[in-house]
């Protein structure tokens, strides 16, 4: 197995004609300092909320970690997604595809097992499943995140889903909670998934994850899916979140003055419901 790791300090800006960075991780954090590790197919980005100038070592927790993986499918889907010919059950299928292969890598090393033997039809075997008695809790934001987390249940084996519906403002681009699922407090250790398809400017995942702080939820037990993130969301989630990790299909380096992510998906409800 080949490791490459590459060591950078950034504070670039990035002015309209700037080419793209031919990259799975676009190194758009300022004025953080990033960390890009690349391993065998998986592409992270160690993002650390210390603004000093001074090189210290931080420990994992205070770090939050972005993973774009490199998968070929994750590629397709976003590309699917991106096309504004795509049709809306088209789009919605290929929102619920990549938020099955997103899940699939975060579930990685983090899901409870039980081990044990049993009978195969040739023999005695020594098996690994994943516990039933602590599910999974799944979270979409609606309503752009049901697309997303549709094919949770069909990757995970015990999941229990809780749903949290919030609107953005488009004149103040501030999230407002119209139904809130979630349960007065979650068991000690729980596992959580936070689904938002697009990390824009960052207000409504914050909002949720808010939520969750106060519900006994701690950073590292969250893993937040997203088909495509940008560097405003993810820098408010560094500062205000460390330990958090976030699964994305894509980050897109620019906001527009709606806070549209450019090229972005457009709007992720919009085209996966038709209205």
């Amino acid at each position: 197995m080949t490791l490459c790791r590459i060591h950078c300090h950034l504070n670039l800006q990035f002015p309209s004609n700037t080419p793209r960075i031919p990259s799975t991780f676009h190194s758009l954090f300022t004025p953080n300092k990033v960390r890009f590790s690349s391993v065998l197919r998986r592409t992270c980005g160690v993002i650390r909320s210390h603004m000093t100038m001074e090189e210290k070592p931080l420990s994992q927790n205070n770090r939050m970690l972005v993973f774009v993986p490199a998968h070929p499918l994750i590629k397709h889907w976003v590309s699917v997604l991106r096309n504004e010919q795509t049709p809306c059950p088209i789009f919605r299928n290929a929102m619920a595809e990549l938020g099955r292969l997103l899940m699939y890598e975060a579930s990685r090393d983090w899901l409870p097992t039980v081990s044990g033997e049993i009978q195969s039809p040739l023999g005695v075997a020594s098996v690994e499943f994943i516990d039933p008695r602590e599910p999974v809790a799944v979270i979409p934001i609606l309503r752009a995140g049901l697309a997303l987390a549709e094919h949770a249940s069909s990757i995970l084996p015990a999941t229990k889903t809780y749903h949290l519906g919030m609107s953005r403002d488009e004149e103040t681009l501030q999230p407002t909670i119209y139904l809130n699922k979630l349960p007065a407090k979650f068991a000690e250790g729980s596992k959580v998934f936070v689904v938002d398809p697009m990390l824009a400017t960052g207000g409504t995942i914050v909002a949720a994850l808010n939520l969750l702080k106060d519900r006994g939820v701690s950073n590292k037990q969250i893993k937040v899916i997203s088909a495509c993130s940008s560097p405003p969301a993810l820098e408010k989630l560094s500062e205000q979140f460390p330990g958090l990790q976030v699964y994305t299909g894509i980050i897109d380096p620019v906001l527009n003055d709606k806070g549209f992510i450019i090229p972005g998906l457009g709007d992720a409800g919009d085209r996966s419901y038709g209205t």
